[in-house]
Order: C-alpha cells, then sequence, then structure tokens
C-alpha cells in the first residue's frame, strides 16, 4: 500500500458501521491520522462523540462546520442508508468541485444517479460495495469509478479499500452481482452455520461446543480454499468418499436442493440491489426537476 492517503483529508457524511470500519482501516492500515477525518450525519450526535472518543476523528452537525469539512476534503464519503440518499447527496450541491473525489459505499445508487442528483457530471465518483467483515479487516469491496477519476484518485480509492480487506475494479454493471455474492454473502454463510449448530445441538452436543466446531470448521474450510489454490469441487471432492458420511449429508443437501436455493439467492440479492438503484432512481427525478 501506498503512503497516498497521508496526505489526504477524508470526510464521511454518515457515521455507521461500515463508514467506522473504512475509518478503522485508515488508521490501523492506511497510515491516516484522526485529526486528517472529519464525521458528521444528520440527527445522532452521541453516535459522532463515540467515534471521536474510539478515534480521535474531527466530528460536528453545526452546518458551518460541516460545510466548511465537507469543502476541503480531499475525499468525501457517502456512507448513509439508500432510503436517505436523495436527500443526503442533494445537500451536498454546491459544496463539492471537480479536484474532489466523491465516493459512495451505498447499494444500488448508480454513478450516473449521483450525478443527476448534483447536478454535475463533472464530479470524479468512485462507486463502492464493501462488505461487514470489513468490520474486522477481512472485506471484499468492488470498485468502479467513473471517467473523470484521475490516476491518482483511483490509487486513493484502491488505497483506503485495502486497508480493510481485498479489492477487484470492476464494470459498474457487475456491482450488483457483486452486491448479490460478497455484499449479502456473510449472512448466507451465517444462516448456514445456525443450521449447523442447530443440527449439532439435536444430535447430542451442548450449544457452545456445536459453535466452536461451527466456526473453526467454516475457517479451516475458508483457509484450505485459500492456501490451496484449489476449487471448492475439488476439495470437496477429496472430502467425499464413496458411500461415506459425507456423501449422505451432500446428497440430502442436494435432494433439498441446497446448491440452486444458494446460487438463486446471488442472484436474486442482486436483482434487490438493481431495484433499490431504480427507487433512489426514480426519487432522484424529483430532485432534479
Amino acid at each position: 500500500m501506498s503512503n497516498l492517503l497521508s496526505t489526504l483529508r477524508i470526510a464521511f457524511v454518515g457515521a455507521g458501521s461500515m463508514a467506522e470500519a473504512i475509518i478503522r482501516g485508515l488508521l490501523n492500515k492506511g497510515g491516516m491520522r484522526g485529526d486528517q477525518i472529519f464525521v458528521t450525519n444528520y440527527t445522532n450526535r452521541i453516535r459522532l462523540d463515540e467515534l471521536e472518543n474510539n478515534y480521535g476523528v474531527r466530528t460536528s452537525q453545526l452546518p458551518e462546520e460541516k460545510e466548511a469539512a465537507i469543502r476541503s476534503a480531499d475525499v468525501v464519503v457517502i456512507a448513509f442508508k439508500p432510503k436517505d440518499a436523495a436527500d443526503g447527496i442533494t445537500a451536498l450541491r454546491g459544496l463539492l468541485h471537480e479536484r474532489q473525489l466523491l465516493v459512495s459505499v451505498i447499494a444500488g445508487l448508480s454513478i450516473a444517479t449521483i450525478h443527476d442528483l448534483l447536478q454535475s457530471s463533472s464530479i470524479p465518483v468512485v462507486r463502492t460495495m464493501p462488505n461487514t467483515s470489513s468490520t474486522i479487516g477481512l472485506g471484499a469491496t468492488g470498485i468502479s469509478f467513473c471517467p473523470s477519476v484521475s490516476d491518482a484518485q483511483q490509487a486513493a480509492a484502491i488505497d483506503m479499500f485495502q486497508s480493510i480487506g481485498i479489492t477487484s475494479i470492476v464494470a459498474e454493471p457487475l456491482l450488483d452481482t457483486i452486491t448479490g455474492l460478497s455484499g449479502s454473502g456473510p449472512a448466507y454463510i451465517y444462516y448456514m452455520m445456525e443450521a449447523m449448530i442447530e443440527g449439532a445441538v439435536r444430535g447430542g452436543l451442548d450449544r457452545e461446543a456445536a459453535r466452536l466446531f461451527t466456526v473453526q470448521t467454516v475457517l479451516g474450510a475458508a483457509r484450505m480454499v485459500e492456501e490451496t489454490g484449489e476449487e471448492p469441487a475439488e476439495l470437496r471432492h477429496k472430502v467425499t468418499s464413496p458411500n461415506g458420511t459425507t456423501q449422505a449429508a451432500l446428497e440430502l443437501l442436494a435432494e433439498r436442493g441446497f446448491q440452486e436455493a444458494a446460487s438463486q439467492a446471488v442472484l436474486r440479492a442482486a436483482e434487490r440491489a438493481g431495484e433499490i438503484g431504480a427507487a433512489i432512481s426514480d426519487a432522484a427525478a424529483s430532485y432534479t426537476k
């Protein structure tokens, strides 16, 4: 990772868990100091106090201080909920300029809609899709750039999200698929883990032991794929003895449609991301008339 971030000022509009994850990464791995980072939100002063106390960042809800921090930032990160996107971005009109980089972590929100809400297509915009594992530095983030993003700004955005995990640059339409895969993906794994724990409890293990073995099993399986470089299907075949216990379990999962359901879940989540984006775009129309 370059030392580019250490020279920048970053303003976060929105102070939720994803903003906090990025802030933590910027401080721990990105080489930034707390005084380089400004955070604001619209209603929750207690949350801002918490971030200020924990990370030494600057915070304010005072209009003049917010506006000054946003205007002077090199990077502005919008990290509010999709339902607040239209109002939140509209409030930034007139505060941003062409030398700044606007980074969105809002699911489904297209670059075109951001430009429409800003009433300016000249603002450099990066659209990203991180996931909740970013909280512990093991995130996976898809990144797309609009044409006006400079090489230096691209490098800064990549460094930001590599401070919380891995990154991949993709064409913007594929970000909805990434949302369905890695954005929502942790929940699929948690759901499976819930079921595994419940099965073990039914089989006689106490819940704490069931949880311990489930967590270690999932960690070990993921690490095997990562370290061996083998495909999941190859590793599955290696642990599946003919007529053995694993084969019996996998046959049951296949009968119940497990693999197809998991694949369809990724596609449905991606579809929903598109629906959310379309709803934001429709809402934006009333702000741009």
